[in-house]
Order: C-alpha cells, then structure tokens, then sequence
C-alpha cells in the first residue's frame, strides 16, 4: 500500500510546489506591474495632503483608507512600489560586481593572494551586517542611496565567499587549460569561460537573496537611515504609520507591512524553485 501511495505523494507535492510557483510567479508579476505603471494607475499623488480626511477609512473614495496626512494609502502604496522594489535590484547589483569580482580572482590566483582575500572577507563577514551599515551612514549621512551602498558592501563578502566555491570547482575544468594552451590571459579566460558558467547558479542565489535585501532596506527607512519623506517606500510607510496605532488606525501601517511580507514570501517561493531549475540546467 505505501508503495503504491508514494507515487502519488510525490506527484501531490510537484503539482502543489508548481501551483504555489505559479501563484507566486503571477503575485510578483503584477507587483513589477504596479512598480513600472504606479505613478499612472494611482488616483491620488504619494503626497498629495487632505487635512480633511486624515485617518480616513476604506472607502470610494480612498479604497485603504488614508494616514496622519490624509494621504491617499493606495496611491502611496502603488508609487512606493517602483522605489521599494529598485532599491534591492541596485544593492544586489553592485554587491555581485564587488563579489564575483573579489571571489573568481580568489580562486584563479590561489596562494597568498586567495588567503588574504579570504581573510578580508572573513572580517567583514563576521562583522555584524547592520552595525556596519549604521557606521557607514554615520560617517557618509542617511539616505536612500547611502543605505543602498552600505548593504552592497556589507552582502559583497556573502556572494564573494559563495562564488569563490563555485569558481574553485570550475577552475578544475579541462577547458580552462585548453584556453591557457591557446595563449589566453586570465581575465579573459575568467571573462569568457569561468564566470558565463557561474552565472545560473549565482543568478539563483541571487533571486533568493532578493527579498532578504528588500527587507534590510526596509529596515533602515523604517529605523530612518534609508528612504527619507515624502518618500512612499514601504518600510518608511510602515514606520509612519506607527503614530495611528494607538489611535485604532492599523491600515497605515498593516498595508505597506502586509506588502512587504508577501513580496518576500512570493519571491522566496518563487526564487527558490527558479534556483533549482537554474543549477539542474548548469
């Protein structure tokens, strides 16, 4: 009996791990929907202020209600979206170059040269993120783009450490020696042999890592070292709103955090399994 039962399981689990995929899939397709068209969908501007309807409930008018300001909250939750959803893009961005960079020169060179590099990333990645990223908007001012480059620096050892242990395996390849038998230098051979064949399995790691930056940026603008206002990004939404909690007005807050929790989910859901297609095709 349990033999004939497993199959079935199994083919249970496949299509619920693809339906829970595709909704995920559809949920992130119209949240980078409403982050490229927000500003023309939104009813309201982000900063648009109505002293007469502060703390205004869902209605015809404002379908999520409004904040301290009057603030239309749909309005300002769809033109947060484009800003909210940028901001991992761009730290994940200059992190991978900082850390594929530093991982496949660790790898090819060996020696002194990978140890010490190892040592430097060890360093930081033994630092606590956020106190470095604390430090470096104390020394260079809070904003939207000093938190971006602070959280790059300080997920840079992560993927460096990651794409050194890729690299290494790759460095094994028989093709590597036929480009050194050709006369290639390295950069080149790294250029156009080691990291095109990394890129599936870091774009993977990648796309996980992606709802995790979400949250660290929606972290500091909700702590007030990120997004600054009149901003409409989520987490300082959510930190704005925390003044109606106490009068009875969740909706300000609970929207923009309802947001980000399901964004995360979706793009963990969806992430993972377009990670494991990834490495089965590398």
């Amino acid at each position: 009996m349990t033999a004939l039962l497993s199959p079935r399981l199994r083919s249970r689990k496949r299509r619920g791990s693809a339906v829970g995929f595709w909704v995920a899939a559809g949920f992130l397709a119209l949240v980078v929907l409403a982050a490229l068209l927000g500003p023309l969908l939104a009813p309201y501007a982000s900063d648009e202020i109505d002293f007469a309807a502060i703390w205004a409930p869902p209605s015809a008018q404002h379908l999520l209600g409004t904040d301290q300001l009057g603030r239309d909250l749909f309005s300002r939750l769809l033109i947060g979206t484009g800003e909210t959803l940028l901001g991992p893009v761009l730290l994940l961005a200059l992190a991978t170059v900082i850390g594929v960079a530093i991982g496949v020169l660790a790898a090819w060179r060996g020696g002194w040269v990978d140890t010490l590099l190892a040592r430097v990333t060890d360093v930081m990645f033994a630092f606590p993120g956020l106190l470095f990223v604390v430090l470096v908007i104390a020394v260079f001012g809070k904003g939207p783009a000093t938190a971006v480059v602070a959280l790059a620096l300080a997920y840079a050892p992560v993927i460096a450490k990651y794409t050194r242990s890729l690299a290494l395996s790759e460095m094994a390849r028989p093709y590597i020696d036929a480009y050194r038998v050709q006369g290639q230098g390295g950069l080149s051979i790294c250029l156009r042999g080691v990291v095109p064949n990394l890129l599936p399995a870091l774009v993977g790691y990648l796309v996980v890592l992606f709802g995790e930056a979400l949250m660290s940026l929606a972290t500091l603008s909700f702590l007030g070292f990120g997004a600054q206002p009149p901003s409409s990004e989520w987490g300082l939404m959510v930190q704005e709103g925390q003044a109606g909690i106490i009068q009875g007005h969740f909706l300000p807050t609970l929207v923009p955090g309802a947001a980000i929790a399901l964004v995360v989910i979706a793009v963990n859901v969806a992430g993972v399994r377009v990670a494991d297609r990834l490495l089965a095709k590398g």
